[in-house]
């Protein structure tokens, strides 16, 4: 029903941007004034802007589908910056015709000149945006549990999370994370959450990508949980349609994660070597659809050893000061990507007591990853995609 109210608007969006492309187009030359240009050109922008669209609804030829999805997830995120780019100069422009009565806005040469510039950053940041989600980074980080372990002076965990395997990321990205996280030297590696982009189909090539990331190297393997996007549901520029619990659930999934030699703990805890716990949670959102409910951080770590270290997997960082109150000493989240691209960076602080980074609560350390892939606009800017190793000291 969102989509279906927010159509009429996204139209008159593209109107408006179209309507000052072509006018500064024509204003360039006399060649873009013609009415052929001008109706091929409003052609291939139509193609372009219902790319999603036309990629939800056409399935087949598989070939063509994933041609279209492409298309839909890169239009989407230049959208952004063109709408933006143009917002911003229009505003810019009636502030300074209007306000400060500025005799050169009404000149041609102002008008292509600021186009030009206009074009030219909008392209730049597209093609920066694009090629910087595959520079996977590493953040690392330092934390000390008020603990002591036998034989053991301090713990290396890589936090990864939001691959969103699919449609743009593939086993090029997984390959760079891999590569990534056995250069740390892992002693364990926790995923936590949204290890597909809603479609397990929308992988190319699954078998080759268990593969890859059958080849993590860690001393104590590779645990998971589950976060909002690791289900099956379709998806249109961010709106979800209604399904069942048949539909949602993909076995494929959990199957994917066994041959690939990640252990999921679907609201579930483990002892590793009878040294640390690791515990995975179940996401919020994806309950709602699936599992139906999930226990609470007290709930979870009430048989625990609380002398023990305790590392929680909670997909989304929410109810920080509950997971405290459980006596979680690291808890490894995901879900918020950093905002993903500018200007979503600046904003989604507002949204989440930690967004991205550390925050300590209490004796909890609570680590937030921007994650190793994309969702939505193929593009990071702003933003790194990363994986994050941390060092725990504990105390003797």
């Amino acid at each position: 029903m969102g989509a279906i109210l927010l159509a009429p608007v996204y139209i008159l969006i593209n109107f408006y941007v179209v309507r000052w492309m072509i006018r500064w187009m024509g204003a360039c030359h006399r060649l873009f004034q013609t009415m052929a240009f001008r109706v091929s050109f409003v052609g291939i922008y139509i193609i372009l802007a219902t790319a999603l669209l036309t990629g939800f609804l056409v399935k087949k030829p598989l070939s063509l589908h994933r041609i279209l999805k492409h298309i839909g997830n890169y239009f989407l995120g230049t959208f952004i910056y063109i709408l933006l780019v143009i917002a911003v100069v229009d505003f810019g422009r009636l502030i300074l015709k209007y306000v400060f009565h500025a005799p050169f806005i009404g000149q041609r040469s102002t008008f292509v000149i600021t186009g030009l510039i206009c074009t030219v950053l909008i392209i730049a940041v597209s093609i920066y945006g694009i090629l910087h989600v595959a520079n996977v980074k590493t953040t690392p980080y330092e934390v000390t549990v008020e603990k002591s372990v036998d034989g053991m002076d301090s713990l290396k965990v890589v936090l990864l999370a939001d691959t969103h395997f699919g449609y743009s990321m593939g086993t090029a990205q997984a390959k760079r994370i891999v590569k990534k996280i056995n250069a740390e030297n892992p002693d364990v590696v926790c995923i936590a959450g949204d290890i597909f982009d809603n479609e397990y189909d929308a992988i190319s090539e699954p078998n080759k990508l268990k593969k890859i990331l059958k080849g993590i190297k860690s001393r104590y393997g590779v645990y998971a949980c589950w976060g909002n996007h690791d289900l099956n549901e379709p998806i249109l520029a961010g709106f979800t349609f209604n399904g069942t619990k048949d539909s949602y659930n993909d076995p494929r999934m959990e199957e994917f994660l066994t041959d690939a030699g990640i252990h999921l703990l679907d609201d579930e805890s483990v002892l590793i070597d009878n040294k640390f716990y690791i515990v995975g949670r179940r996401d919020a959102s994806r309950c709602e659809k699936v599992e139906g409910s999930r226990q609470t951080p007290a709930q979870l770590t009430q048989a625990l050893d609380q002398s023990k270290p305790i590392i929680f997997i909670d997909h989304q960082p929410k109810e920080l000061s509950e997971t405290a109150a459980a006596g979680v000493d690291l808890d490894l989240c995901g879900h918020t990507h950093d905002g993903q691209i500018f200007p979503g960076n600046l904003i989604i602080h507002l949204f989440w007591e930690n967004s991205c980074g550390y925050l300590q609560k209490g004796s909890m350390h609570n680590i937030v990853t921007s994650g190793a892939g994309i969702w939505g606009p193929s593009m990071r800017v702003g933003t790194d995609s990363e994986i994050c190793p941390i060092t725990i000291h504990f105390t003797k």
